[in-house]
């Protein structure tokens, strides 16, 4: 029976159970916010309300690692963190002056900013989005964010707040890699060192290590970047809390009293404050986008279908434009003239523009026709294709043979110093074509008489 029953479990299960994925990896494939083109991120993609309450703190108990570097003049050694957080966007060697003048100038663009950051600095927010409609290139899809774009509609694009993320360092850390791992950064600050890295390096480490890091801080199944995922049943406030711990914990200490502990912490050393769930009302009231951001979201989806559209029917314009264009050739005055030189050329277009003039394509039966002719028996002497000029152009008026004196004059008053004397010959007239039979034949002349024994 016991063979029986092994046999029959066997049989339910013939292909091994797969384990369950490790802890943070389900957040990790859901992190990044995935929209079309021109659609807006309301609230509840961003989280609001959690990024409200991070920014809204007013403790002080940050360490300020460049207190003459503040975007705000005059600030202590001990600050908040949306100030902290700011400080380090401003310090960034690839923030740039443009943006920092605008950070100065109006401090609320400033916390819109920060905010964007975060969710960028998390992975919330990846490298294909960018929030002004004007973008051109495929790479990248326009998302109008109306909650974080109301002091300034162009809040860069997610590649360059990465940039500035990556750039956002300590004077120490300019020469020398900063932290990669928890580890590395408690070790620093056991050592003396406050602040270890900036708070922009302890995010991506965090946000790098959230699988090990959720037994230890958190239940096992929880971890960092679920901090920053929509949560249904978990409150923004306790969230912020969460991830302000984390901050202090690492930034400054880890063995003292946290100032944002609470009971939950406090019995248990190491561990964020406890998350509690929220009613069902309560999840009705957070992350609501009002009537004005769902109207803004509108009118700046529409710009950029109206932009996009625009764009598509000039590019259609300039490919019908460029349609039939080989059937169009410059003008040639004088085609026994060489063309200028390049600099003399580039210098006539630009005042004159060279004249184009159409050419017809030829007709099938003047093709025929041209088959038709016998091929043209040139003579056997060396220079038989100067004597044949007027069996091949036809057309060539016969004028009055000039002198080679009158040739000479006239080469000088009529042609261009710099031209080659030996181009273009199949398109000369008869002068230029006797005079250079006559000079052959001085120069056959001389070589007879000069180059005998």
């Amino acid at each position: 029976m016991a063979s029986t029953s092994a046999s029959a479990s066997s049989s339910s299960h013939p292909w091994p159970v797969e384990p369950s994925p490790p802890v943070a990896y389900l957040s990790r494939k859901a992190l990044p916010i995935k929209r079309h083109d021109a659609e807006p991120l309301t609230r509840e993609d961003v989280q609001f309300d959690l990024l409200h309450h991070i920014f809204s703190d007013k403790s002080a108990v940050f360490t300020n690692p460049t207190p003459g570097g503040n975007p705000i003049p005059g600030k202590a050694a001990k600050v908040t963190f949306p100030e902290l957080y700011v400080s380090a966007l401003y310090n960034s060697s690839k923030c740039s002056k443009v943006l920092r003048e605008k950070m100065v100038e109006t401090p609320a663009f400033a916390i819109e900013l920060a905010k964007i950051s975060l969710l960028t600095n998390v992975g919330r927010i990846n490298t294909t989005m960018a929030f002004f409609p004007e973008m051109k290139t495929a790479l990248r899809t326009y998302h109008p964010v109306p909650s974080l774009q109301k002091t300034d509609g162009n809040a860069q694009d997610a590649p360059r707040i990465k940039n500035c993320l990556k750039a956002a360092l300590l004077p120490s850390e300019m020469k020398t890699a900063p932290p990669s791992s928890p580890d590395e950064i408690l070790e620093r600050r056991r050592a003396g060192q406050r602040p270890p890295t900036t708070i922009v390096n302890l995010v991506f480490v965090l946000a790098n290590h959230a699988a090990p890091l959720a037994s230890v801080h958190f239940d096992g199944v929880l971890n960092f970047l679920d901090l920053f995922l929509p949560h249904k049943d978990l409150a923004s406030a306790d969230r912020s809390r969460a991830f302000l711990w984390l901050a202090y914990h690492y930034l400054e200490s880890a063995d003292g009293e946290n100032p944002f502990d609470d009971d939950y912490s406090r019995r248990n050393p190491g561990k964020a404050p406890f998350l509690h769930k929220m009613t069902e009302h309560e999840m009705e009231t957070e992350n609501v986008d009002t009537a004005e951001e769902i109207a803004w979201g509108k009118r700046m989806s529409n710009q950029r279908n109206a932009f996009l559209q625009k764009l598509v029917n000039s590019t259609e314009e300039e490919k019908k434009a460029k349609t039939g264009i080989r059937q169009y050739v410059p003008a040639n005055k004088n085609p026994l003239r060489r063309p200028k030189q390049f600099g003399q050329r580039q210098e006539a277009s630009r005042d004159e523009g060279a004249f184009m003039y159409y050419v017809p394509q030829p007709s099938a039966a003047s093709l025929h026709e041209s088959t038709k002719r016998p091929p043209l028996q040139l003579q056997s002497h060396p220079h038989a294709h100067l004597q044949n000029r007027h069996a091949i152009f036809p057309s060539v008026s016969r004028t009055r043979p000039r002198t080679m004196l009158q040739q000479a004059w006239h080469i000088v008053n009529t042609t261009d110093p710099l031209a080659d004397s030996d181009e273009d010959i199949e398109t000369a007239d008869e002068h230029v074509l006797l005079d250079y039979t006559r000079r052959v034949e001085v120069l056959s002349h001389l070589q007879g008489t000069f180059g005998r024994p």
